[in-house]
């Protein structure tokens, strides 16, 4: 069974003759340590698509299933568990908070977890020194580049050792050199074990990806295989291995 399971997802916007269909049954799977590209015009369901595999929006309906476990049918407690020990988050706005330092800005997916804040600021250390921004974490968001802001926000998305990473267009604002270098980061990611779902308008970089899904109208219109899945020693403790999916689940 594959690791990710979308099943003819849905969701409808407004009622009656205001109702949208953003999503229109999509379905697909993904095997673990794939990296995916979703590609499609703007107001074609992408973004719609990745909030619902982020458990951030409810489907109106089908079945969204990750590691066996039904993500719609769990609690909305149950459901920040899934996040916090599956998930990272990447947007095109680095979201990154202003008057925080680099390494603050990391830490703050851990600030619920249950861990002493010396190993929180350890492991947004570690974090920042596989982007490769170690000497900067007391600098302010202001004083790094765009790249470099690209990079803290992935260090961010990864600090919680994800199992998957999903990122909505995040070489946006970008310049192509700077994006290539966020490319290249993902693949080492990816190298490491995280499965990663990319949304992008940019047809080069989506051909990085091992496979596409083409979205249009909010249907999957067509999938392509670029790459073969490489299985790859896992040198990266993944979310799996640290919050398997009973304890997501446990009440």
């Amino acid at each position: 069974m594959s690791y990710i399971q979308v099943e003819n997802l849905m969701k409808e916007y407004g009622k009656g003759e205001a109702a949208f269909m953003a999503a229109k049954g999509m379905s697909f799977e993904i095997e673990q340590g794939e990296f995916v590209a979703i590609v499609g015009e703007s107001g074609s369901g992408k973004s719609t698509l990745l909030s619902m595999m982020g458990a951030l929006n409810t489907p109106t309906k089908g079945r969204y299933v990750v590691d066996d476990m039904d993500i719609y049918s769990l609690s909305l407690d149950q459901r920040a568990k899934f996040r916090m020990a599956f998930l990272g988050f990447i947007f095109q706005s680095f979201h990154l908070i202003p008057y925080l330092t680099v390494k603050e800005n990391v830490m703050l997916p851990l600030a619920i977890a249950k861990i002493k804040n010396r190993e929180k600021s350890d492991m947004a250390g570690d974090a920042l020194m596989h982007v490769g921004l170690s000497g900067k974490e007391d600098r302010l968001p202001s004083e790094i580049s765009g790249g470099e802001q690209e990079r803290v926000a992935i260090a961010r998305a990864v600090v919680n050792n994800p199992t998957i990473l999903l990122a909505d267009e995040p070489t946006g604002n970008l310049d192509t050199r700077t994006s290539r270098e966020i490319i290249s980061l993902f693949h080492a990611l990816n190298g490491e074990g995280i499965t990663i779902v990319m949304v992008t308008h940019n047809a080069e970089f989506s051909r990085e990806a091992h496979r596409t899904l083409c979205v249009s109208d909010g249907l999957i219109r067509e999938q392509e295989r670029l790459q073969k899945v490489v299985e790859y020693p896992f040198g990266f403790q993944t979310g799996v291995e640290q919050y398997p999916a009973e304890n997501v689940a446990a009440q």
